[in-house]
């Protein structure tokens, strides 16, 4: 962090139309993306609409203006931000399509495929609107997941986009369930006089309820089943408006825009305050981040034939840790298809307790790897979750040649084939929990 379909159809349809249905055992060669779609036929102006495009074709102007000057002009680098509009405007065309404070939903926020907000590897996040006031119950099957937990998000005093903070936090584990461990639980302003079942006070500032399920096993972890409903209203929903669907309407673009631009020049700001191959921590207090966790970042600037390799000292008792990487402009590396992210579960400590982690665009045949998938530059972000202690690692760049001489001698290593069947496993492992 999904009715958007049509949307991504389309987008899609004009890069790939006239794809053959042909299986063959070769990759058939790509055919010429459509220029343009044929004439428009005669049809009355609809302003809603007419707005809603002209603020998506102003948008690329206003992203260029905020993307660092050294990146701005790479044609490489302008499509990856397209691409991140194209996130952005999936995640607010969702939330538009499927949000309503009076009939809620929990639905995918940033992901994967909405790849806005730097998404953890291992969490699925998903978001619910509420409105302030209101009685909400939820209720389903927990799961053994690492961490599950609700956070309570009010707005920032900054308007432009939908910026949160967190007002509270509520654990799943904490909940009563069944034999077949379901939950059920009420949100509200007061406790109800007489209810005896489980119940978590709703902060009136609230806007939106934000799930974080938390896996540091993808194949063995069961993740949770959750519903939410409001009760204290008729559950039956009438057809929406014009007026409705037309401010929805017009609010994705400023919306998409917030998403995409809010952290496109985190990862040159951290540059230009000298954190390249250097790590630091990263302050949260005023954002919407997992209580309980302790978050470090820094930028890498790596050559082909070059390694960095980040160290700490693992916590005596923590209940997760992770890292993962980003691009220059702030997306989270390709982690279904690379060996991009490394927590609790995944990494080897080292016999003295020390995890050594190595990042390199190329496999450097050791366990703890960090794939930057063919980016020279980007950022490091580790987190330390409920932890006895909240080292921040240290980096140093070495050549790749040589990590042998460098590293412990019983560092352990991942042959070629070895590595191939890790990342389809990974890949298996996590496109089979419930990402949509």
């Amino acid at each position: 962090m999904i009715t958007w379909i049509g949307v991504m159809v389309m987008v899609t349809s004009a890069l790939v139309a006239g794809a053959s249905a042909e299986t063959t055992s070769t990759i058939p060669a790509p055919r010429a993306a459509v220029e343009s779609l044929p004439p428009a036929p005669p049809a009355p102006a609809y302003t809603p609409w007419n707005q809603f495009a002209n603020d998506l074709r102003d948008m690329w102007a206003r992203m260029y203006e905020r993307v660092p000057e050294r990146l701005r002009d790479d044609p490489q680098m302008r499509a990856e931000v397209s691409r991140l509009m194209l996130e952005g405007m999936l995640q607010q065309t969702v939330e538009a399509l499927g949000q309503n404070g009076d009939h809620p939903a929990f639905m995918p926020h940033i992901s994967f495929y909405m790849n806005v907000g730097q998404p953890n590897a291992d969490t699925i996040y998903k978001r619910a609107i509420v409105t302030p006031g209101g009685t909400y119950r939820l209720r389903g099957r927990r799961g053994n997941l690492t961490i599950f937990k609700m956070g309570q998000m009010g707005l920032t005093p900054d308007q432009t986009g939908g910026g949160v903070r967190a007002l509270s936090y509520g654990d799943f584990s904490t909940l009563k369930v069944d034999a077949e461990g379901r939950f059920d639980v009420l949100l509200s302003p007061t406790r109800p006089a007489g209810y005896s079942g489980d119940w978590w006070k709703l902060e009136p500032d609230t806007r939106t309820l934000l799930l974080r399920q938390v896996s540091q096993d993808w194949s063995k972890e069961v993740d949770p089943a959750v519903s939410i409903e409001r009760v204290d209203v008729p559950a039956r929903r009438p057809r929406a408006t014009a007026q409705e669907i037309e401010a929805r309407l017009r609010d994705i673009p400023r919306r998409t825009f917030f998403m995409a631009g809010f952290l496109v020049d985190h990862v040159e700001q951290m540059r230009r305050e000298g954190y390249i191959n250097k790590l630091r921590v990263l302050d949260v207090s005023n954002g919407g981040a997992l209580v309980g966790q302790f978050y470090y970042e820094g930028a890498y600037e790596l050559g082909e034939d070059e390694a960095l390799i980040i160290e700490a000292k693992v916590p005596a008792h923590c209940g997760y840790s992770s890292m993962i990487l980003t691009n220059d402009i702030y997306e989270t590396t390709n982690w279904f298809d690379n060996h991009s992210s490394l927590n609790g579960s995944q990494y080897h400590v080292d016999k003295d307790g020390v995890l050594r982690v190595v990042i390199a665009n190329r496999d450097p045949g050791v366990a703890n790897w960090l794939d930057t998938a063919g980016y020279r530059s980007g950022a490091v972000q580790g987190r330390w979750t409920d932890c006895d202690s909240q080292p921040v690692p240290t980096a140093r760049k070495v050549k790749l040649a040589d990590l042998a001489r460098v590293l412990p001698a019983d560092t352990p290593k991942v042959a070629p084939a070895e590595r191939e069947k890790i990342v389809r496993a990974r890949r298996a492992a996590v496109l089979q929990r419930p990402l949509w």
